[in-house]
């Protein structure tokens, strides 16, 4: 008995694996249309009829260079540098916790927050969590930086229904993701924390800090990728 348990267990883990990695190579090179995220959203608002996702995916080569440096300087400034999990800004909110007492904030990287969208439920739970880091280990061994990059750009939520730069660009700026300028690409990158709260249009009152911050921080990023 427990030996067709171990067998049928060896069998799934196998199976889990092959699925997984297929999945990742898919991935790799086919856009990204929909996500856990988006199915959780269309079924919590499935009783609002003018309710839709807009997303529309965009090469990276069509998204204005400042907006990619914008995302680096407001969620991820080491992303270049690090293989998935930033341990330098871990060890960093961990030590302001135990001298200042301030609340755990997220400081989960863009690779990490891929692995979330694209791969899993969100939610809170230890799972959840553990499958977020093993795909977050999956898309930095087989996809290139510039790749993870494109891939949140075009899956991130900002705002409701609003998913990717191109459609944030369009709803908010009415202009596409290449034509973006300083300003407009800061004002998307601070609402990506909590983009169904935040909005574009009000981020340099209400958040004023925050943008500032970020602005200044975008003028001091160089854009990581080769323009082709």
């Amino acid at each position: 008995m427990l030996k067709r348990i171990s067998r049928l267990l060896i069998k799934i883990m196998i199976g889990f694996i092959v699925l997984s990695l297929s999945w990742i190579l898919l991935y790799k090179f086919v856009p990204v249309k929909w996500t856990p995220l988006m199915l959780k959203r269309s079924l919590q608002n499935i009783e609002q009829k003018d309710y839709r996702n807009n997303r529309t995916w965009v090469d990276i080569e069509d998204i204005s260079p400042v907006m990619v440096r914008a995302v680096l300087a407001s969620e991820d400034g080491r992303f270049m540098e690090h293989w998935g999990f930033d341990i330098k800004e871990l060890i960093k909110m961990k030590n302001e916790h135990k001298k200042k007492g301030k609340k755990i904030r997220g400081c989960s990287t863009i690779s990490q927050q891929v692995a979330k969208n694209c791969f899993t439920f969100c939610g809170h739970s230890w799972w959840r969590k553990g499958f977020e880091t093993y795909y977050t280990v999956l898309i930095e061994l087989f996809w290139s930086k510039e790749r993870i990059m494109e891939v949140y750009l075009n899956i991130a939520e900002m705002g409701k229904g609003i998913y990717g730069v191109e459609a944030a660009a369009q709803k908010y700026f009415d202009k596409s993701a290449a034509n973006l300028n300083t300003h407009q690409a800061v004002c998307i990158a601070c609402v990506l924390p909590n983009p169904l709260v935040r909005s574009p249009k009000t981020v340099p009152q209400k958040n004023r800090s925050k943008y500032n911050t970020t602005y200044r921080r975008t003028e001091q990023t160089p854009y990581p990728f080769k323009r082709k």
